[in-house]
């Protein structure tokens, strides 16, 4: 079987039935035409999933149980899956289904994504003050401040360790990649100038911290799997638009799905004096007459306020979740997954370009 990594061989792939509890995006059924190819992507998140477990290993009990805190609670794996589905569009023979494995290059590039990215949750809920993460006490509820922060800089550090390994091209990508995480940090942060449309200015946000990266992804994914430039930029734009369609995503879902399926408390956003879309859209609706801006106003009036207790956190997320503003959110993040499919149009079809469109479905089907 061929490699989708230039000039290196790759390692075989360690498959588990269990697949370190991932479970494929929706959609990926259609694939059952093609089962190598549902075999490759299967056996290289197995084998990601062991490799990431690896990269966070620490001889210091500290730092070790600090570094896996966040990988050992779980997590979608969205960023490895679609560096993994990039790299299998460079191979000859994706078309008829049945690719090689995919290559130590890509893999590695997986764990640097996933890496990065568990990072950068160390350091937003020290920011958020956020109680738990994916189920799990934040780091820095169990740690304190300081050790959480440390733990995402120690995380980096690794992800920086294995791209230098991937050359001048692959440290370039993520170099440029956390700067646009950094700024989309800083943006959130002191918020939008004066005059600057506080939407806009959110998408600009969720384009820095979230967009960038799975932007990444799908741009080195592509480039180790041998695609050429144009297929390499396609998959970069591919990966900044359903990245903001999975952030929007998560917006909507933290309003309207239960702790047991997210994760998370419901309301942590609103809790958090975060501004998402559903809130940023009731904004708005509050200025309007008629029925609806009359419930937007009132809603506004029990996010603006105390969220203290249990009860008025609940209130809360009952005024938002309830109102129209909902359905408006879930077409705004339906049209940034539908520009993400409608920005694969320039690739040949094949299997791999039917799981990219199935992955843009995922990521606003889901509830969790």
């Amino acid at each position: 079987m061929t490699s989708h990594d230039s000039g290196h061989a790759a390692d075989p792939a360690v498959a588990s039935p269990a697949l370190a509890g991932i479970t494929l995006p929706a959609g990926f059924e259609g694939l059952t035409e093609h089962p190598r190819l549902l075999d490759v992507v299967v056996e290289a998140l197995d084998a990601v999933e062991a490799e990431l477990s690896e990269a966070v290993s620490h001889a210091d009990e500290l730092a070790d149980t600090t570094s896996r805190h966040l990988l050992e609670a779980g997590g979608k794996r969205i960023r490895p899956l679609l560096t993994i589905l990039a790299s299998l569009l460079g191979d000859p023979e994706v078309a008829s289904g049945q690719v090689g494995e995919v290559g130590e290059q890509t893999r590695r590039a997986a764990v640097v994504m996933e890496l990065t990215h568990l990072a950068t949750l160390y350091h937003d809920d020290v920011m958020d003050e956020a109680p738990v993460r994916r189920g799990a006490p934040t780091a820095h509820r169990m740690w304190g401040n300081s050790v959480a922060i440390l733990a995402g800089d120690l995380v980096f550090a690794r992800a920086s360790q294995l791209m230098a390994t991937l050359g001048p091209e692959a440290v370039r990508i993520q170099a440029d990649t956390f700067e646009r995480l950094v700024l989309g940090q800083l943006r959130e942060t002191v918020g939008p100038a004066d005059g600057v449309d506080e939407l806009e200015h959110y998408l600009d946000v969720l384009a820095g911290k979230t967009g960038s990266l799975i932007a990444a992804a799908g741009h080195l994914g592509a480039f180790f799997g041998g695609s050429d430039p144009q297929a390499v930029a396609v998959l970069a734009d591919y990966g900044e638009k359903v990245g903001l369609a999975f952030q929007l995503a998560d917006d909507v879902i933290d309003l309207t799905s239960a702790s047991e399926t997210s994760g998370k408390v419901p309301g942590t956003d609103l809790k958090e004096r975060v501004p998402t879309l559903p809130v940023l859209l009731l904004r708005r609706a509050a200025l309007q007459d008629g029925p609806d801006g009359e419930a937007a106003r009132s809603a506004v009036e029990l996010i603006d306020g105390p969220l203290d207790t249990d009860e008025q956190l609940a209130a809360a997320v009952q005024a938002v979740a309830s109102h129209p503003v909902i359905d408006e959110a879930w077409t705004i993040t339906r049209g940034w997954a539908e520009d993400a499919r409608a920005a694969l149009a320039p690739l040949p079809d094949s299997p791999v370009k039917v799981a990219l469109e199935a992955f843009a479905d995922y990521v606003v089907s889901r509830r969790a």
